[in-house]
């Protein structure tokens, strides 16, 4: 069986064995979107309160879970639902979801539902690193007035490193506010000027602003350290809006203790970041606490997916964005690629 056959394979088989029944994590979306398809009900579970599980009648009965987003230990569910046939992540990211799925229970992504507000993020902490908005905020609360000139995205040359949807739409913001974008990719794909990953090292010298939407793999883990770091010129600035283990910390403070390099982090390693860590208190670094993709955008985008997703359940077909099992051979998750 092929990873795009099982979704279809797995509505047919929940609706035989009558397990056709979702879970998803959102009241009112019938009503807001249209009624159900014939022979599918859809019971609620948001996964925020402690301690409150779905009754076992409905658990039984459940063949199709959509996970709550961001709730931490949602995934404690897996082990109640024994018929559960395919289960929708609402992020992109599934590395630590995927190995624990029970054998047999296909996986969707959340894919296209955090480009809008990763990018509009990553454009915001670009745009404050390089105009100094920290330090203007710390201007008028300490009460200085101290203008001077400052950094611009304007003309700057920003490598976007890991060019997917994500990717994709940040350009677009990139290129409204008049800067060159170099895209980066795991493989080379000339017909879209994109470059391989592992030319990275000869472009970075020329790169302002260097930026990770990568997701966590074998291939990407630690993929920014020490040498590629030094490889930028004086002054860049190292965005990351991905996963922190594709940066590697100690490298990345390093070169900021020095004053070298700058950062703008929404994901960090570790994280959370502890409260004592150098990097909160490091001038020339901004972090956020992995908010990227918590904007009012992403809300009616996941509810429009789900709404899709049951009808394609209730109707027998395929599920959009499969996520395929990882090669054992390789370590690599396939359609996880950087970039892809």
């Amino acid at each position: 069986m092929s990873p795009t056959d099982a979704p279809a394979d797995a509505a047919a088989d929940a609706h035989d064995t009558g397990v056709a029944d979702v879970l998803v994590p959102y009241s009112g979306l019938a009503e807001r979107h249209g009624p159900w398809p014939a022979g599918v009900t859809v019971h609620v579970w948001d996964g925020v309160t402690p301690g409150s599980l779905p009754p076992r009648e409905v658990l039984d009965t459940v063949g199709f879970w959509v996970l709550p987003y961001a709730v931490p230990d949602a995934d404690r569910l897996l082990a109640r639902l024994p018929h559960l046939r395919a289960v929708q992540s609402l992020s992109a990211g599934v590395e630590k979801l995927q190995p624990l799925l029970p054998p047999g229970v296909a996986l969707h992504n959340g894919r296209g539902l955090h480009d809008a507000s990763t990018a509009e993020h990553a454009l915001g902490l670009i745009l404050a690193a390089q105009r100094e908005l920290p330090r203007w905020a710390a201007d008028q609360l300490a009460g200085r007035w101290e203008p001077h000139f400052t950094r611009s995205l304007a003309d700057s040359r920003v490598a976007l490193v890991g060019y997917g949807s994500i990717g994709r739409a940040l350009e677009a913001r990139l290129v409204a506010c008049e800067a060159e974008v170099v895209r980066v990719a795991s493989r080379a794909r000339p017909d879209e000027q994109v470059h391989a990953v592992d030319e990275l090292r000869d472009l970075l010298p020329r790169v302002d602003v260097l930026v990770l939407v990568l997701p966590e793999t074998p291939a990407t883990r630690g993929l920014l350290s020490t040498e590629e770091l030094a490889a930028l010129p004086d002054g860049a600035l190292v965005v990351n809006v991905g996963r922190g283990r594709t940066l590697d910390t100690d490298a990345l403070l390093a070169e900021t203790r020095a004053g070298r390099l700058r950062a703008a982090l929404d994901v960090t390693d570790p994280e959370p970041l502890p409260a004592e860590h150098p990097l909160r208190q490091m001038p020339g670094v901004l972090v956020t606490p992995h908010v990227a993709g918590g904007s009012a955008s992403f809300r009616p985008r996941a509810e429009r997916l789900i709404v899709e997703q049951i009808r394609r359940w209730g109707a027998g077909v395929e599920l959009l964005n499969p996520i395929p099992q990882p090669r054992a051979e390789t370590g690599k998750e396939a359609g996880q690629d950087p970039g892809a």
